[in-house]
Protein backbone atom coordinates (compact mmCIF):
# COMPACT_ATOMS: atom_id res chain seq x y z
CA UNK A 1 0.00 0.00 0.00
CA UNK A 2 2.45 0.91 0.61
CA UNK A 3 3.70 2.02 0.57
CA UNK A 4 2.63 0.79 0.22
CA UNK A 5 0.80 -3.27 1.14
CA UNK A 6 2.70 -6.20 0.73
CA UNK A 7 2.18 -8.92 -2.16
CA UNK A 8 1.48 -10.31 -5.20
CA UNK A 9 -0.82 -13.45 -6.31
CA UNK A 10 1.40 -16.14 -8.30
CA UNK A 11 1.14 -13.39 -10.66
CA UNK A 12 4.07 -10.57 -9.00
CA UNK A 13 3.86 -8.63 -5.86
CA UNK A 14 5.52 -6.01 -3.58
CA UNK A 15 5.57 -4.38 -0.25
CA UNK A 16 3.41 -1.27 0.60
CA UNK A 17 2.60 0.62 3.49
CA UNK A 18 3.21 1.19 6.72
CA UNK A 19 2.12 0.76 10.23
CA UNK A 20 4.12 3.76 12.86
CA UNK A 21 7.72 3.29 11.99
CA UNK A 22 7.58 -0.57 12.09
CA UNK A 23 5.90 -1.59 8.70
CA UNK A 24 3.05 -3.42 7.77
CA UNK A 25 5.03 -6.24 6.42
CA UNK A 26 5.30 -9.02 8.54
CA UNK A 27 7.52 -12.48 7.72
CA UNK A 28 4.73 -14.58 8.26
CA UNK A 29 2.44 -12.85 5.72
CA UNK A 30 5.83 -12.65 2.94
CA UNK A 31 6.79 -16.57 3.50
CA UNK A 32 2.67 -17.63 3.34
CA UNK A 33 2.22 -15.66 0.01
CA UNK A 34 5.32 -16.89 -1.26
CA UNK A 35 4.45 -20.92 -0.16
CA UNK A 36 1.50 -20.30 -1.67
CA UNK A 37 2.97 -19.77 -5.43
CA UNK A 38 2.90 -15.94 -5.13
CA UNK A 39 6.00 -13.77 -4.51
CA UNK A 40 6.03 -12.26 -1.43
CA UNK A 41 7.36 -9.07 -0.76
CA UNK A 42 8.44 -7.03 2.53
CA UNK A 43 8.80 -3.83 3.29
CA UNK A 44 12.34 -1.99 4.60
CA UNK A 45 10.93 1.82 5.00
CA UNK A 46 13.83 3.03 8.00
CA UNK A 47 15.19 -0.42 8.43
CA UNK A 48 18.85 -0.42 9.53
CA UNK A 49 20.85 -2.76 7.26
CA UNK A 50 21.80 -4.73 10.77
CA UNK A 51 17.36 -5.06 10.77
CA UNK A 52 17.55 -5.95 7.06
CA UNK A 53 20.27 -9.07 7.40
CA UNK A 54 18.36 -9.96 10.21
CA UNK A 55 14.66 -9.77 8.55
CA UNK A 56 16.27 -11.51 5.77
CA UNK A 57 17.74 -14.36 7.94
CA UNK A 58 14.30 -14.70 9.36
CA UNK A 59 12.47 -14.35 5.57
CA UNK A 60 14.77 -17.81 4.40
CA UNK A 61 14.30 -19.64 7.65
CA UNK A 62 9.98 -19.67 7.10
CA UNK A 63 10.24 -20.26 3.30
CA UNK A 64 12.56 -21.68 0.51
CA UNK A 65 10.70 -19.57 -2.17
CA UNK A 66 11.70 -16.11 -3.52
CA UNK A 67 11.24 -13.55 -1.80
CA UNK A 68 11.27 -9.68 -2.95
CA UNK A 69 12.80 -7.07 -0.45
CA UNK A 70 11.37 -3.27 -0.97
CA UNK A 71 13.43 0.04 -0.24
CA UNK A 72 12.05 3.52 -0.43
CA UNK A 73 14.79 5.61 -2.88
CA UNK A 74 15.69 8.30 -0.53
CA UNK A 75 18.18 11.02 -0.57
CA UNK A 76 20.87 12.13 2.00
CA UNK A 77 18.89 14.97 2.54
CA UNK A 78 15.55 13.04 3.31
CA UNK A 79 17.77 11.14 5.71
CA UNK A 80 19.21 13.99 7.59
CA UNK A 81 17.49 17.59 6.68
CA UNK A 82 19.11 20.24 8.22
CA UNK A 83 17.56 21.70 11.01
CA UNK A 84 14.05 20.25 9.75
CA UNK A 85 11.69 20.17 12.87
CA UNK A 86 8.10 20.12 13.33
CA UNK A 87 6.72 23.84 13.30
CA UNK A 88 4.69 24.76 16.58
CA UNK A 89 1.34 25.18 15.11
CA UNK A 90 1.57 21.33 14.09
CA UNK A 91 3.25 20.57 17.41
CA UNK A 92 -0.45 22.59 19.27
CA UNK A 93 -2.38 20.12 17.08
CA UNK A 94 -0.86 16.78 17.67
CA UNK A 95 0.32 17.51 20.88
CA UNK A 96 -3.36 16.58 22.66
CA UNK A 97 -3.16 13.12 20.77
CA UNK A 98 0.35 12.50 22.60
CA UNK A 99 -1.28 13.44 25.78
CA UNK A 100 -4.26 10.78 25.62
CA UNK A 101 -2.11 8.34 24.94
CA UNK A 102 0.62 9.24 27.60
CA UNK A 103 3.30 9.37 25.08
CA UNK A 104 6.12 12.57 25.56
CA UNK A 105 6.45 14.23 22.24
CA UNK A 106 9.80 13.04 20.83
CA UNK A 107 12.88 15.25 19.98
CA UNK A 108 14.07 15.22 17.02
CA UNK A 109 16.97 13.02 16.44
CA UNK A 110 19.95 13.66 14.00
CA UNK A 111 19.05 11.75 11.82
CA UNK A 112 15.35 10.57 10.64
CA UNK A 113 16.67 7.35 8.65
CA UNK A 114 19.55 5.16 7.46
CA UNK A 115 21.47 5.92 4.49
CA UNK A 116 20.14 4.31 1.51
CA UNK A 117 23.54 3.44 0.54
CA UNK A 118 23.86 1.09 3.47
CA UNK A 119 20.74 -0.20 3.23
CA UNK A 120 21.41 -1.35 -0.53
CA UNK A 121 24.58 -2.88 0.77
CA UNK A 122 22.32 -4.85 3.00
CA UNK A 123 19.87 -6.38 0.36
CA UNK A 124 23.24 -7.05 -1.85
CA UNK A 125 24.16 -9.40 1.06
CA UNK A 126 21.01 -10.45 1.49
CA UNK A 127 20.76 -11.42 -2.09
CA UNK A 128 17.00 -11.94 -2.22
CA UNK A 129 15.07 -13.20 -5.44
CA UNK A 130 14.54 -9.67 -6.50
CA UNK A 131 14.64 -6.46 -5.07
CA UNK A 132 12.03 -3.62 -5.49
CA UNK A 133 11.88 0.18 -5.56
CA UNK A 134 9.57 2.77 -4.86
CA UNK A 135 10.17 6.35 -5.34
CA UNK A 136 13.02 6.05 -8.61
CA UNK A 137 15.79 4.07 -8.87
CA UNK A 138 19.11 3.85 -7.02
CA UNK A 139 21.93 5.01 -8.96
CA UNK A 140 23.48 3.19 -11.96
CA UNK A 141 26.58 1.83 -9.78
CA UNK A 142 24.05 0.57 -7.22
CA UNK A 143 22.00 -1.17 -9.83
CA UNK A 144 25.09 -2.82 -11.51
CA UNK A 145 25.86 -4.43 -8.29
CA UNK A 146 22.55 -5.88 -7.96
CA UNK A 147 22.27 -6.82 -11.05
CA UNK A 148 25.72 -9.00 -10.56
CA UNK A 149 24.36 -10.20 -7.98
CA UNK A 150 21.61 -11.85 -10.14
CA UNK A 151 18.99 -9.69 -8.33
CA UNK A 152 16.07 -8.95 -10.82
CA UNK A 153 15.05 -5.74 -9.85
CA UNK A 154 11.75 -4.15 -9.69
CA UNK A 155 10.54 -0.60 -10.03
CA UNK A 156 7.37 1.45 -9.22
CA UNK A 157 5.67 3.51 -11.71
CA UNK A 158 2.76 5.99 -11.46
CA UNK A 159 2.74 7.76 -15.10
CA UNK A 160 4.30 6.27 -18.83
CA UNK A 161 7.02 8.76 -18.14
CA UNK A 162 8.50 7.56 -15.17
CA UNK A 163 8.06 3.72 -16.20
CA UNK A 164 9.93 4.75 -19.33
CA UNK A 165 12.71 6.52 -16.55
CA UNK A 166 12.85 2.98 -14.83
CA UNK A 167 13.38 0.93 -17.82
CA UNK A 168 16.51 3.14 -19.15
CA UNK A 169 17.59 3.07 -15.22
CA UNK A 170 18.12 -0.70 -15.61
CA UNK A 171 14.61 -2.35 -13.93
CA UNK A 172 13.74 -6.09 -15.05
CA UNK A 173 9.67 -5.34 -14.11
CA UNK A 174 7.93 -2.56 -13.40
CA UNK A 175 4.57 -2.30 -11.43
CA UNK A 176 2.62 0.46 -12.89
CA UNK A 177 0.88 1.84 -9.52
CA UNK A 178 -2.75 3.54 -10.18
CA UNK A 179 -4.43 6.02 -8.49
CA UNK A 180 -6.30 3.32 -6.98
CA UNK A 181 -3.74 1.67 -4.84
CA UNK A 182 -3.57 2.34 -1.02
CA UNK A 183 -0.36 3.86 0.48
CA UNK A 184 2.29 6.46 -0.77
CA UNK A 185 1.63 7.85 -4.16
CA UNK A 186 5.20 6.54 -5.42
CA UNK A 187 6.06 9.39 -8.04
CA UNK A 188 9.12 10.93 -8.52
CA UNK A 189 9.29 12.53 -11.76
CA UNK A 190 6.08 14.86 -11.21
CA UNK A 191 4.04 15.72 -8.06
CA UNK A 192 1.92 12.99 -6.59
CA UNK A 193 -1.14 15.05 -7.66
CA UNK A 194 -0.22 15.18 -11.31
CA UNK A 195 0.47 11.61 -11.42
CA UNK A 196 -2.79 10.05 -10.78
CA UNK A 197 -3.46 8.00 -13.22
CA UNK A 198 -6.02 5.19 -13.13
CA UNK A 199 -4.40 1.65 -13.11
CA UNK A 200 -6.73 0.38 -16.17
CA UNK A 201 -6.12 3.09 -17.79
CA UNK A 202 -1.88 3.51 -16.72
CA UNK A 203 -1.17 -0.49 -17.25
CA UNK A 204 -1.76 -0.89 -21.20
CA UNK A 205 -0.04 2.97 -21.45
CA UNK A 206 2.59 1.07 -20.18
CA UNK A 207 2.71 -1.97 -21.73
CA UNK A 208 2.69 -0.19 -25.11
CA UNK A 209 6.18 1.97 -24.03
CA UNK A 210 8.00 -0.44 -22.34
CA UNK A 211 9.54 -4.06 -23.15
CA UNK A 212 10.16 -5.24 -20.35
CA UNK A 213 7.43 -7.32 -17.67
CA UNK A 214 4.72 -4.76 -16.50
CA UNK A 215 2.74 -5.42 -13.31
CA UNK A 216 -0.45 -4.11 -12.22
CA UNK A 217 -1.14 -2.39 -8.98
CA UNK A 218 -3.91 -0.50 -7.34
CA UNK A 219 -7.61 -1.82 -7.29
CA UNK A 220 -6.67 -5.76 -7.55
CA UNK A 221 -8.50 -7.34 -4.64
CA UNK A 222 -10.13 -10.23 -6.61
CA UNK A 223 -9.59 -12.64 -9.27
CA UNK A 224 -11.47 -10.08 -11.99
CA UNK A 225 -9.53 -7.74 -10.89
CA UNK A 226 -6.17 -10.16 -11.67
CA UNK A 227 -8.26 -11.19 -15.10
CA UNK A 228 -8.60 -6.96 -16.35
CA UNK A 229 -5.13 -6.36 -15.44
CA UNK A 230 -3.97 -9.59 -17.84
CA UNK A 231 -6.41 -8.48 -20.82
CA UNK A 232 -4.59 -5.14 -20.55
CA UNK A 233 -1.35 -6.07 -20.84
CA UNK A 234 0.32 -7.09 -17.32
CA UNK A 235 2.15 -10.16 -16.86
CA UNK A 236 1.44 -10.12 -12.68
CA UNK A 237 -0.43 -8.26 -10.68
CA UNK A 238 0.55 -6.71 -6.55
CA UNK A 239 -2.23 -7.26 -4.37
CA UNK A 240 -1.96 -4.90 -1.23
CA UNK A 241 -4.73 -4.25 0.73
CA UNK A 242 -6.33 -7.45 0.46
CA UNK A 243 -3.34 -8.86 1.70
CA UNK A 244 -3.20 -6.41 4.87
CA UNK A 245 -6.46 -8.01 5.70
CA UNK A 246 -5.44 -11.08 5.96
CA UNK A 247 -4.55 -13.27 9.30
CA UNK A 248 -0.78 -13.06 8.93
CA UNK A 249 -0.74 -8.99 8.33
CA UNK A 250 0.87 -7.35 10.60
CA UNK A 251 -1.80 -4.92 10.71
CA UNK A 252 -3.42 -4.92 14.16
CA UNK A 253 -7.39 -6.31 14.03
CA UNK A 254 -9.22 -3.18 13.92
CA UNK A 255 -7.42 -2.46 11.35
CA UNK A 256 -8.07 -5.50 8.64
CA UNK A 257 -11.66 -5.49 10.08
CA UNK A 258 -11.80 -1.03 8.71
CA UNK A 259 -10.10 -2.75 5.07
CA UNK A 260 -12.79 -5.67 4.74
CA UNK A 261 -16.20 -2.96 5.98
CA UNK A 262 -18.07 -0.51 3.44
CA UNK A 263 -15.73 2.03 6.02
CA UNK A 264 -13.00 1.25 3.35
CA UNK A 265 -15.66 2.37 0.24
CA UNK A 266 -14.09 5.70 1.28
CA UNK A 267 -10.71 6.94 1.47
CA UNK A 268 -8.68 10.49 0.56
CA UNK A 269 -5.47 11.23 -0.60
CA UNK A 270 -3.44 12.53 2.68
CA UNK A 271 -0.50 13.72 3.79
CA UNK A 272 -1.18 13.98 7.43
CA UNK A 273 0.39 10.63 8.53
CA UNK A 274 4.23 10.95 6.31
CA UNK A 275 4.14 14.44 4.49
CA UNK A 276 4.32 12.37 1.22
CA UNK A 277 0.52 11.90 -0.65
CA UNK A 278 -0.95 8.46 0.41
CA UNK A 279 -4.24 6.71 0.10
CA UNK A 280 -6.08 6.04 3.61
CA UNK A 281 -9.40 5.39 5.38
CA UNK A 282 -9.70 8.72 6.73
CA UNK A 283 -9.88 8.61 10.63
CA UNK A 284 -9.40 10.72 13.80
CA UNK A 285 -5.54 11.15 12.78
CA UNK A 286 -6.35 12.35 9.55
CA UNK A 287 -8.41 14.51 10.76
CA UNK A 288 -6.58 16.10 13.58
CA UNK A 289 -3.03 16.39 12.17
CA UNK A 290 -4.38 18.15 8.93
CA UNK A 291 -3.21 18.67 5.80
CA UNK A 292 -0.57 20.88 6.34
CA UNK A 293 2.53 18.93 7.57
CA UNK A 294 5.93 18.98 8.19
CA UNK A 295 8.22 17.97 5.05
CA UNK A 296 8.84 14.42 5.06
CA UNK A 297 10.64 12.21 6.56
CA UNK A 298 9.83 14.69 9.91
CA UNK A 299 5.83 14.36 9.40
CA UNK A 300 6.84 10.47 9.50
CA UNK A 301 8.75 10.79 12.34
CA UNK A 302 6.65 12.64 14.49
CA UNK A 303 3.02 11.04 13.79
CA UNK A 304 5.32 7.56 13.99
CA UNK A 305 5.96 8.45 17.74
CA UNK A 306 2.03 7.84 19.03
CA UNK A 307 1.15 5.71 15.47
CA UNK A 308 3.31 3.04 16.81
CA UNK A 309 1.12 3.23 20.16
CA UNK A 310 -2.13 3.43 19.05
CA UNK A 311 -1.22 0.10 16.74
CA UNK A 312 -0.20 -1.61 19.81
CA UNK A 313 -3.42 -0.51 21.74
CA UNK A 314 -5.46 -1.27 18.40
CA UNK A 315 -7.03 1.64 18.24
CA UNK A 316 -8.04 2.39 14.06
CA UNK A 317 -8.60 5.74 15.15
CA UNK A 318 -4.93 7.17 15.93
CA UNK A 319 -3.28 4.73 13.02
CA UNK A 320 -2.67 5.22 9.77
CA UNK A 321 -5.43 2.99 7.49
CA UNK A 322 -3.73 3.06 4.15
CA UNK A 323 -6.25 1.03 2.00
CA UNK A 324 -6.78 1.31 -1.64
CA UNK A 325 -10.06 1.80 -3.49
CA UNK A 326 -10.96 -2.13 -3.76
CA UNK A 327 -10.72 -2.36 0.53
CA UNK A 328 -14.49 -3.23 0.34
CA UNK A 329 -13.74 -6.52 -2.04
CA UNK A 330 -11.70 -7.92 1.08
CA UNK A 331 -12.33 -10.74 2.83
CA UNK A 332 -10.91 -11.72 6.76
CA UNK A 333 -9.01 -14.97 5.71
CA UNK A 334 -5.64 -16.37 5.46
CA UNK A 335 -3.01 -15.42 2.52
CA UNK A 336 -2.68 -18.55 1.13
CA UNK A 337 -6.51 -19.09 0.81
CA UNK A 338 -6.87 -15.68 -0.81
CA UNK A 339 -3.66 -16.36 -3.15
CA UNK A 340 -5.45 -19.65 -4.42
CA UNK A 341 -8.82 -18.03 -4.66
CA UNK A 342 -7.24 -15.18 -6.82
CA UNK A 343 -5.53 -17.46 -8.66
CA UNK A 344 -8.55 -19.63 -9.54
CA UNK A 345 -10.67 -17.31 -10.31
CA UNK A 346 -8.63 -15.50 -12.66
CA UNK A 347 -7.81 -18.60 -14.63
CA UNK A 348 -11.68 -19.46 -14.69
CA UNK A 349 -12.06 -16.01 -16.86
CA UNK A 350 -9.12 -15.45 -18.56
CA UNK A 351 -9.20 -19.45 -20.10
CA UNK A 352 -12.35 -19.13 -22.25
CA UNK A 353 -10.10 -15.78 -23.85
CA UNK A 354 -6.98 -18.26 -24.42
CA UNK A 355 -4.88 -15.93 -22.06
Amino acid sequence: MADQPAHGSPRAGRPDPLRGLRGLSSVALTAAVSNAGGLGAYGLYGYSPERISATAAELRAATDRPVLLNLWVIDETDAAPDGAEPGAELLERVRPIFAELGVEVPTPPERYLPRFADQVDAVLEARPAAAGFVFGAPDPAAIDRLRDAGIVLVGTATTVEEAIALEGAGMDAIIASGAEAGGHRVSFLRPAEESLVGTFALVPQVADAVSVPVIAAGGVADGRGVAAAMLLGAEGVQVGSALLATSESAAPESYRRAISSERSRRTILTRASSGRLGRAIPNRMTEEVGEDPAPFPVQNWLTGAFRRVAAERDDAELMTLWCGQAGPLSELTDAASLVRRLAQQADELLSPVGV
